[in-house]
């Protein structure tokens, strides 16, 4: 009986309690404290809403990273373990507290501990090349997998777009029709259409599945075409991914209804040639150009609503802190991860993917951000439905940046530059948290794990590299290609990762 009875106040006992044990045996590991009041620190657990997670503990500056974690779940008394980031000031606590602690922290003052949740499913590093997969004659200038990772489409300067099997890794469908160089693809985020532009200024669609053009070609740009992108699909009517905007080095943007084969609206303010676009999830489209200006249009009526400025040079890229939320759409790379789901009806796919946009958008503080890199080695983080204003500034690469991505859990920016190095910053401020060096050349495209821990960049010296963010490090090398990388991409199931280049090839990465 007395054994039973005190197994339940054990159970009974709070939160509070359980911490102090945990900060006493803590505190016994300290060797050679001459004054452990000094060795303390109170802080408290705050969210990224700002919600307090209990009152103010006291800890030492000591305390490892997974005594943290164990503090929180005994506060937020969970009964699954969730894994969590900790931050202080801005900088992630991957070891002890003391290590991010300013030296101003006073014993009095209350310290905030930011937790961040962290993807509970897990993405582990690609570590070999699975498949060398040839066909292209010319340079493979983009590669990127379908939504619902069962297709894979590659572009080339051969004028061929094709198909890939996923499963088997060989070759699917060779489709023909471009007379130039194809520069662009982009997948519609119901995963039932691909878009291919060349320097020609033509467009195209396939059909996936069969490998045959869908509608008619679209013409209208004068010169090459730069960017393509699709509605968002919670934006659709009915669920089906119908209208395309492209831009390219005439300075115009388009929309296209891809059914009826015509384009809607024509949208120009830029004088030189665009760089980049984006179609955010709140019916706004954004375009970046050689002019140094960023503008943001609304979707629904073809109007401009705001330019922003601030670039000293071209600006080469954009991405939003919604940008894998858009992309997947109405797939969940968790469940993908297990057994694939199909979901075939329209509207219960919109609303899926509306849920999907939905839960990105609250993880971002909910408001869409926009990064911006440019040919004047800086980076700009903008709020555009806030302010002309730029929340930041970015600055420390030596030479242009080529690619900028936000990770999936939109709280880290990647920003890839021909200074060889990948620098980190913070999705919400924009501050700098790290710099990943490794490459001895330019870096030209990076791409996300579908749980934000880990990276890969392709580059200009032919090696793709696999890095790991919590540890801010490197964690695998992949040579194979024989020139340059310019093209990569990782699955939204975290299965594999594919890379295309100079050499012709394209590879298939798996762990």
């Amino acid at each position: 009986m007395e054994v039973g009875m005190k197994r339940d106040n054990e159970e009974d006992s709070e939160a509070p309690e359980k911490i102090m044990k945990m900060n006493e045996t803590s505190e016994d590991t300290a060797d050679g404290m001459e004054n452990a009041d000094k060795e303390n620190v109170l802080a408290q657990f705050r969210s990224e809403s700002g919600e307090a997670a209990g009152p103010p503990v006291e800890l030492p500056i000591i305390l490892a990273r997974d005594k943290l974690q164990q503090i929180l779940n005994a506060f937020l008394q969970q009964e699954d373990e969730t894994p969590y980031s900790f931050f202080v000031n801005d900088k992630e606590v991957t070891q002890e507290l003391s290590k991010v602690m300013d030296s101003k922290t006073s014993e009095e003052k209350v310290m905030t501990i930011l937790y961040q949740p962290q993807a509970v499913f897990r993405v582990r590093p690609v570590a070999r090349c699975t498949s060398s997969m040839p066909g292209h004659a010319e340079a493979v200038l983009s590669a990127s997998f379908s939504p619902d990772c069962r297709h894979l489409a590659s572009g080339s300067g051969d004028t061929t777009v094709r198909f890939w099997d996923v499963g088997t890794e060989t070759p699917h469908f060779t489709c023909k029709g471009h007379r130039h160089w194809v520069l662009v693809t982009s997948w519609s985020t119901d995963g039932e259409r691909l878009a291919s532009a060349c320097k020609a200024g033509q467009i195209f669609i396939w059909d996936p599945e069969t490998g045959k053009q869908i509608g008619r070609t679209l013409t209208g740009h004068k010169q090459w075409i730069t960017a393509l992108c699709w509605e968002p699909l919670h934006l659709t009517s009915d669920g089906k991914c119908i209208r395309l905007a492209s831009a390219g080095k005439d300075g115009s943007v388009r929309i296209w209804n891809t059914n009826h084969g015509s384009c809607e609206k024509v949208l120009s303010n830029h004088v030189q040639g665009i760089t980049a676009l984006k179609w955010g999830g709140e019916g706004l489209i954004y375009s970046a150009s050689q002019d140094r200006t960023i503008k943001m249009w609304r979707a629904s009526d073809g109007v401009m609503c705001r330019t922003f400025q601030g670039h000293g040079h071209w600006v080469n890229t954009l991405a939003l802190n919604t940008d894998y939320a858009l992309r997947i759409g109405a797939y969940e790379p968790e469940a993908m991860m297990q057994d694939r789901p199909h979901i075939t009806e329209s509207e219960k796919r919109k609303s899926y993917a509306e849920k999907q946009y939905k839960k990105a958008l609250a993880a971002g503080g909910g408001v869409e951000r926009l990064a911006s890199g440019s040919d004047d080695f800086t980076l700009f983080l903008w709020e555009p439905s806030k302010s002309r204003k730029p929340i930041e500034r970015m600055t420390g690469h030596q030479q242009l940046v080529n690619d900028v991505k936000f990770s999936p859990d939109t709280r880290l920016i990647a920003s890839a530059s021909f200074d060889k190095s990948i620098r980190l910053w913070s999705g919400v401020n924009g501050r700098f948290l790290a710099v990943l060096r490794g490459h001895v050349n330019g870096v030209y495209q990076i791409a996300w794990s579908a749980d934000s821990r880990l990276l890969v960049s392709g580059s200009k010296d032919s090696t793709l590299k696999v890095w790991n963010i919590g540890a801010r490090k490197m964690e695998l090398d992949l040579p194979g290609h024989a020139d340059e990388v310019y093209a990569v991409d990782w699955s939204p199931d975290g299965q594999r990762v594919i890379s295309g280049g100079k050499d012709k090839i394209l590879k298939m990465w798996r762990r």
